[in-house]
């Protein structure tokens, strides 16, 4: 069997619908059904749940043509009422977990299709499909789907995201860092907006190193600037420092000579 993260209910899969108004329901079906069907262990039956899942794409991306609507209902009908044949007939002795799947997916019920889908895909290969179809601009797919499958709920990868994303044109030292505190779930817009200060600080190479270093909290450098600060003057930023005020790191690192 597959090796998987820990399944998740259709409730919490449905969280990725309700949280965008742009979610592509065709192409979370064709993604999804992609990984589904191919798990069809009977050539027969995966053949029929091929054409039924290329009939319903085919209908929900084009949802006012009638013609395709009659095909995409009279598809899925036939498949789920061959599932249920067959499953009266096999019993225990021949497995449909797929096939169920894929009739939860075609009758619309994504959260129960993605519950499904996870006892024999991987989770990590479900979840960029959902995060896809949520259709994010200047979004962060990858560091999303990272945080998902940490353990971290959808409304906060999904924040995550977008803040990565729009930021995206941040030294990379400084997208580390950002995506690190995301991953431990400490990116509120407080911090964003103290680092988004270090970005436009143009620091050099050394003084980027420095603000690295003041970012991980290290106590002797912390103090060291914070010193350094009070010679100069700026006894506030220097007590913000010590307090751990992000705002202060920026100026801190400048004051490292070029």
């Amino acid at each position: 069997m597959t090796q998987h993260l820990r399944r998740h209910p259709a409730s919490w899969w449905a969280q990725f619908q309700e949280a965008s108004e742009r979610f592509d329901t065709a192409y979370l079906t064709e993604g999804l059904g992609d990984l589904i069907t191919p798990k069809i262990g009977s050539p027969l039956l995966r053949r029929e749940a091929e054409i039924a899942t290329d009939i319903v794409v085919r209908h929900l991306n084009k949802p006012q043509a009638d013609e395709l609507a009659d095909r995409a209902r009279k598809s899925t009908q036939r498949l789920v009422e061959t599932v249920t044949r067959l499953e009266e007939r096999s019993g225990d002795g021949f497995s449909l977990v797929e096939a169920h799947a894929l009739c939860h997916l075609l009758e619309g019920r994504l959260g129960e299709a993605a519950n499904a889908a996870e006892e024999f895909v991987k989770t990590q290969q479900v979840l960029r499909i959902f995060v896809g179809a949520m259709r994010m601009e200047r979004f962060d797919a990858d560091l999303a789907v990272k945080m998902l499958a940490a353990g971290h709920q959808p409304a906060a990868a999904m924040q995550s995201g977008l803040v990565v994303g729009k930021y995206s044109w941040w030294p990379t030292w400084l997208i580390k860092i950002v995506t690190e505190r995301a991953m431990d779930g400490h990116l509120d817009q407080e911090t964003v907006e103290a680092l988004d200060k270090c970005a436009y600080a143009e620091l050099s190479p050394a003084q980027s190193r420095i603000a690295r270093r003041l970012l991980a909290g290290e106590d002797a450098l912390i103090d060291a600037s914070a010193v350094r600060l009070e010679g100069l003057g700026e006894v506030d930023a220097a007590e913000k420092l010590r307090k751990g005020d992000l705002t202060a790191v920026a100026l801190a690192a400048r004051l490292i000579p070029v």
